[in-house]
């Protein structure tokens, strides 16, 4: 068996501290343990490794959140990386044609593909691992796991069972049917016939898989589909596969179950009503604080309420209603302001366009010890770094110093440099130029080693 988790995200529905590049699952809000906060990605992770699943689990992403991922679970995470983002079935299907034509996959193994961020317990991955039964003792071609309603929901897809025709003994269900996004009226019904929400759980065998990619005229090779991804449709697995799938079943869950998609359901399930710098006086009920800035937030007499604030914005919502931020900040054009990256992190301190359309951008910038930002060059931009703390090697168009607190490094445009914290380092940076982007990085190596055996060899 082999567990693909899906990582995508626009990075809207908890802004402002979700952003295109930092998606909801990479928010460190729930708590781990005293003092200590996790994400929902490497809360996942932790429970496929209590699971003996992370051996054989590969994370399907985006070229955008490869840093961040490998940030939060280190670099040996094995990621499939989606050229651009296609919605889930490009996803499952490049998964697909990796694992098969990259890895060697038998065509008999079965594949389990799932979100990366689901809320859940460790039993739900007992019902995860039920699944490879189900499609290699029956004549199933997909299975799913469906989660028995906690409640009426209209945000969820529903699966409806054929609950008549089941053997004794039989721990699945036929499926005869879906409903998205269903009406309060028809949401109550569809309980009644004893449906269930659709987690987003899918297991097939990869021969199946490879099967539809031909039927579609798709290839089954990695590296001739990734040429083809671009051309697809975006449209989601269940749409393009599952739903016009004749042999279907879905394994009942009984157990603990959420989507932490908005303010209201995360913050229901976070330990602490505070996070960052700031206080929730006791006239506040049920309201909660995240502020990763660097200035005390105080909240004083409303209750029911979110405050968030990050560098790039701040809301205060009612609950119940936070779900609309998506809809409001839709068209926002703003770039991240804050970022995650392998090495450490990211902060943007101001941005100024001149008259005459000179860019100039400052930045917080914080290297881990042991940790090293690649050895790259830009076209469109020069950079002068002041060290404000740490110690670390510098390169700069091959020639290797030592820097530490004070020193300034002037790098001019197209000039190749790194460098690597050996204590953990902190840096203002100033960029200038005409076309300030982040995509303006040529890397050369991203191994700090690999780079000085060059350096060496020459």
């Amino acid at each position: 068996m082999k567990l693909i988790l899906l990582s995508g995200g626009s990075g809207k529905r908890l802004w402002p501290l979700s952003n295109d590049s930092r998606s909801k699952q990479f928010l460190k809000l729930l708590t781990r343990s005293e003092d200590v906060l996790e994400s929902m990605v490497q809360r996942i992770w932790r429970q496929l490794e209590l699971n003996q699943l992370s051996n054989s689990t590969y994370i399907s992403t985006s070229k955008t959140q490869v840093d961040i991922l490998q940030g939060q679970l280190g670099t040996q995470v094995p990621l499939i990386i989606e050229p651009e983002r296609r919605d889930t079935f490009p996803a499952i299907a490049l998964a697909a044609a990796y694992l098969y034509s990259v890895m060697g996959v038998n065509r008999n193994e079965v594949i389990i593909v799932m979100p990366v961020d689901p809320f859940v317990e460790n039993q739900f991955f007992h019902k995860v691992k039920e699944l490879e039964n189900i499609i290699l003792q029956s004549s199933m071609d997909i299975a799913l796991i469906g989660v028995n309603p906690a409640y009426t929901s209209t945000k969820y897809g529903y699966i409806i069972p054929d609950t008549a025709d089941k053997e004794p003994e039989q721990e699945y269900l036929k499926v005869t049917g879906f409903k998205e996004k269903p009406t309060v009226e028809q949401a109550e019904d569809l309980i009644k016939q004893q449906a269930l929400w659709n987690c987003g759980v899918f297991a097939f065998k990869l021969g199946y898989m490879m099967d539809q990619l031909e039927k579609r005229g798709l290839p089954t090779q990695y590296d001739q589909f990734i040429e083809h991804f671009n051309n697809l449709p975006k449209i989601s697995f269940d749409y393009e596969i599952v739903e016009k799938v004749e042999h279907i079943a879905v394994l009942p869950y009984n157990g603990y179950w959420r989507d932490l998609g908005t303010w209201n359901t995360l913050t229901e399930e976070m330990q602490t009503s505070i996070i960052g710098r700031g206080s929730v006086n006791n006239d506040c009920i049920n309201t909660h604080l995240i502020n990763e800035l660097d200035i005390p937030v105080f909240v004083l007499g409303t209750s029911n309420v979110v405050v968030a604030a990050s560098p790039d914005g701040i809301l205060v919502s009612e609950k119940s209603v936070s779900h609309q931020v998506k809809e409001i900040v839709k068209d926002l054009e703003q770039r991240p302001m804050y970022e995650e990256r392998r090495w450490g992190w990211y902060r943007v301190l101001d941005y100024k366009k001149s008259a005459e359309g000179m860019e100039v951008l400052t930045k917080r910038l914080f290297i881990f010890a042991g940790h090293n930002i690649s050895y790259q060059y830009h076209h469109n931009r020069s950079e002068v770094w002041v060290v404000v703390k740490g110690e670390g090697e510098f390169v700069l168009d091959d020639k290797l110093s030592y820097v530490k607190k004070g020193d300034v490094l002037t790098i001019p445009v197209g000039a190749r440099h790194g460098i690597k914290a050996s204590k953990d380092l902190e840096i203002i940076e100033v960029q200038m130029g005409s076309k300030l982007e982040e995509g303006d990085i040529i890397r050369l190596f991203m191994s700090w080693e690999e780079m000085k055996k060059s350096l060496e060899s020459k």
